[in-house]
């Protein structure tokens, strides 16, 4: 199993990731501090664009981390999907947990997208705060940098 190094060349920019993550996180946090009687309406509202900012943090995610595969660690042929980049990251020690729980993001990410139940959209919600921390963690292992470094 090859480790991959740490660092990134300046070529691969990390910026919209960096955003998505720090946007994520502001709504995240904004969601904690709704006064308990605040119209469901206004709550939904919060919770679906959570939900829409998870969606373009995971694809902003995956997509850097196929870069970095491919560019840093010299991987030839890196297929084109969430899964399988997932399991590349894995065997390249890349991913800062354990690949069941990317692959829980993954599931997530399409049930959000194709299915806009109340119990799917809860069931995201419930795992932010651990996306959150292990996307962070994954942002550090590539750039050397924390996201809050690209956001102002």
């Amino acid at each position: 199993m090859q480790s991959a190094p740490l660092m990134t060349s300046p070529a691969l920019d990390y910026g919209k990731l960096a955003k998505a993550l720090c946007h994520l996180r502001a709504q995240v946090d904004n969601r904690r501090t709704l006064p308990a009687d605040i119209p469901l309406l206004m709550r939904e509202a919060v919770e679906e664009s959570i939900i829409q900012r998870f969606e373009t943090a995971w694809d902003s995610l995956w997509k850097a981390l196929r870069r970095y595969l491919r560019d840093e660690v010299g991987l030839a042929e890196v297929p084109n999907g969430p899964n399988p980049v997932l399991r590349l990251a894995h065997e390249n020690d890349l991913l800062p947990s354990p690949i069941e729980q990317w692959l829980t993001y993954a599931r997530l990410r399409v049930q959000t997208a194709h299915d806009y139940s109340h119990e799917k959209a809860q069931a995201a919600l419930q795992h932010m705060d651990a996306f959150l921390q292990d996307a962070n963690r994954l942002f550090i292992r590539l750039t050397g940098q924390t996201p809050d470094a690209y956001c102002a």
